[in-house]
């Protein structure tokens, strides 16, 4: 049995609707079907109605038959608010319908060659990126990476007030950082810490790092950064440490770690821009050899009346 059909017994519960036509201009137009194909509505509204065929193709494959009734039952609710809106707004204002249906096709022609050109981008583009690459971009647009947020390296960890031994990770903490005390830690929060990060080679935004603890309140964040290597503060359930290796403030040129990932999608962007580019100047360079197009000098009358708006 067809899912659509399923709906069939919506079309019993539609009200009968007070006598109203939309503008041809504003219906949509529903799609054309097979010569003797019979043509099943589903709803209408006023003199527009929307039929089973129309719906076809917006069922996935493998949807239950419960499934596939709400998706279609929100389909044809959805359709029918924006016909009513539709013949409301054309109620409301006068439009140009000349003007309309030029925005309807360049719009039209917008979406064919948007899927087109995505299609000829993604089937050519190179994504990987080398690391000179990265370097050299970074290297001529640093002034671009400015910093709009105080960024820190270093490790931290969230432990519950009852956790043992917390004089120990506070040592741990402010000791100089080897293999032996990193373990250390390691193992510690691997059995006590609600949430940690231990990897100090990694930049991490600020406040990121203290939201939701007490040292989100810190007025001058620059200040407590230049003064703190090593931070501890507590809250009724838990204790955060944090130990501070390096820091960048706000204004200050992002370190190319921080902007790795940003230059990497802007060289990627930069060669899709380059593909389509290069697309358009092909078709048009043989469009032009093939002399498949001409354009037409006016007359200084042509010219005169075209200023002028006359057809």
């Amino acid at each position: 049995m067809n899912k659509i059909a399923l709906l069939l017994s919506l079309v019993l519960l539609l009200g009968a609707c007070k006598e109203r036509s939309l503008p041809s201009f504003l219906r949509f137009k529903n799609q054309e079907v097979e010569s003797g194909e019979e043509r099943i509505p589903l709803a209408r509204v006023y003199d527009n109605f929307l039929y089973q065929q129309d719906l076809e193709g917006i069922l996935e494959e493998n949807v239950s038959a419960a499934d596939s009734a709400s998706i279609i039952n929100r389909y044809i609710d959805s359709w029918i608010r924006k016909q009513l809106i539709i013949a409301e707004a054309a109620t409301q204002i006068e439009f140009d319908e000349a003007e309309l249906e030029r925005k309807i096709l360049d719009y039209r022609y917008a979406l064919m060659v948007y899927e087109f050109e995505k299609n000829y981008v993604n089937q050519r583009v190179e994504t990987e990126v080398s690391e000179d690459e990265i370097k050299e971009y970074y290297q001529k647009n640093k002034d671009n990476f400015e910093l709009k947020q105080n960024i820190i390296k270093g490790i931290f960890a969230k432990v519950p007030q009852e956790a043992p031994r917390i004089g120990r990770l506070r040592k741990l903490f402010q000791s100089k950082m080897d293999e032996e005390v990193r373990e250390e830690i390691k193992s510690y929060c691997l059995s006590f810490a609600s949430s940690y990060s231990l990897d100090d080679s990694v930049w991490y935004d600020f406040e990121d790092v203290i939201k939701n603890t007490p040292l989100v309140s810190i007025p001058n964040k620059v200040q407590f950064l230049r003064e703190n290597e090593f931070i501890e503060t507590s809250d009724d359930i838990y204790v955060y440490f944090v130990k501070v290796t390096d820091y960048k403030i706000t204004d200050q040129i992002s370190p190319i770690e921080f902007v790795r990932d940003d230059i990497m999608k802007i060289i990627t962007n930069k060669r899709k821009v380059a593909l389509t580019q290069e697309l358009e100047d092909e078709i048009y360079q043989e469009a032009s050899d093939n002399n498949e197009f001409e354009i037409y000098t006016p007359t200084t009358h042509d010219k005169r009346d075209l200023a002028q708006g006359e057809p």
